[in-house]
């Protein structure tokens, strides 16, 4: 399963809509009750729970996990690691009981998608970083992701990768370029084009399409979208919605151009190089996945500094050049441009792991889906996406 997540069916988001509730909720946890007792001066372990697939294995033996390695012969400290989130909304219903009756998850370090961290914050059921003792991250932390607007200072997350919302195409099958994404609706694509199906990897490219300022977007923007989605829909101008699937609709040429992640398009350019990814002209939306340590965890502080640990540039870029995200450490392309292997050396270059600057410049982080917002705007999209 992706780690994007594939379908995000009503039921789960109105069960944390109504969890975060209006006003202070029952689940919430008072900034006093968040810290448990740190054993990581006497007991050197550490329980890391992240997305299958999204770090770098050794090439002869999968199990090893080089840059996790290093850190454990660097600091002693033992790393449990788990492949256990394959979906947002599952891997909050396995550890919000505990979260929301004050008890240890027994995790402590986690990953989730930036809009359901922006849950989890809103909660109090994650620990406030210590940035004095994360020199890395507070050095080398790209300026893009330093403010979304769920996380002042990014006090309670930090990036473990980021990513880019934008347009994928078929440039050979298609005989024209896309810029924006108004492109998508031109007749010759009527019934060739995909939108992705989940509310919250889909809404902000619309919204950019019709101008809007993604950090500070209104509901009257989010009705827009949907009115506009709906007719498209009627007319059959959008063929379906999809999870990831897309990518299976582009390889084989069923779909013509779609709403995509930077991260799939570079596999799937590996295959296919007449496929191109854009962020348009009106923008495309910056989103990252991001580390957090739950509230009790037992290993605090060992779990900062292997936070801090992956802000070291040369991990940065050994990780970079494995997962093929955006990274959130732009210092990390020198060392990939300096390597000696050729392949390894052309990521640098690649605005889907480094943006560039004309590219940086169209990047923006939407504001996140509020839970008062929640439970009626996942109603009405899914309504019209037929989940």
């Amino acid at each position: 399963m992706s780690r994007r997540s594939l379908l995000r069916a009503l039921g789960a988001g109105a069960a944390g809509a109504t969890l975060a509730g209006c006003g202070v909720p029952a689940a919430f946890v008072e900034p006093g009750d968040r810290a448990g007792r740190d054993s990581s001066a006497t007991d050197h372990t550490l329980h890391f729970a992240n997305w299958p697939l999204y770090i770098d294995t050794d090439d002869d033996n999968e199990s090893k996990r080089p840059t996790l390695d290093a850190f454990s012969r660097r600091t002693g400290i033992s790393v449990t690691y788990t492949e256990e989130i394959n979906d947002n909304d599952e891997f909050f219903g396995k550890i919000s009981p505990a979260l929301m009756n004050h008890q240890e998850t027994g995790r402590d370090l986690i990953v989730i998608s930036d809009w359901m961290a922006a849950r989890f914050v809103r909660l109090g059921w994650v620990q406030e970083m210590d940035r004095a003792k994360q020199p890395n991250v507070a050095k080398y932390l790209d300026p893009l992701l330093r403010a979304p607007a769920f996380d002042e200072g990014r006090r309670h997350s930090v990036p473990w990768q980021s990513g880019i919302t934008g347009i994928a195409y078929n440039r050979k099958k298609l005989g024209r370029e896309i810029r924006s994404t108004g492109d998508l609706w031109a007749d010759d694509l009527r019934g060739r084009v995909t939108l992705l199906s989940g509310l919250d990897e889909s809404f902000a490219l619309l919204m950019q399409g019709n101008g809007v300022d993604i950090t500070r977007w209104t509901a009257d923007d989010f009705h827009e979208i949907c009115e506009q989605t709906q007719k498209r829909v009627r007319s059959k101008h959008i063929r379906r919605f999809t999870g990831n699937d897309y990518i299976k609709d582009l390889a084989t040429g069923d779909v013509l151009a779609c709403q995509a992640y930077s991260g799939d398009v570079i596999q799937l350019q590996a295959d296919n190089p007449d496929i191109a990814f854009i962020v348009p002209e009106e923008g495309a939306e910056l989103w990252a996945e991001s580390l957090m340590i739950p509230n009790l965890a037992r290993h605090k502080r060992n779990a900062e500094r292997l936070v801090d640990h992956y802000y070291d540039p040369e991990v940065a870029a050994e990780l970079a050049a494995w997962v093929n995200y955006v990274c959130p450490v732009p210092a990390a392309r020198d060392v990939l441009a300096s390597s000696k292997d050729e392949e390894t050396a052309a990521l640098a270059e690649d605005p889907l792991i480094f943006p560039d600057d004309a590219m940086r410049e169209r990047l923006a982080i939407a504001r996140d889906i509020t839970s008062e917002e929640r439970m009626g705007f996942a109603k009405k999209w899914n309504s019209i996406v037929g989940l």
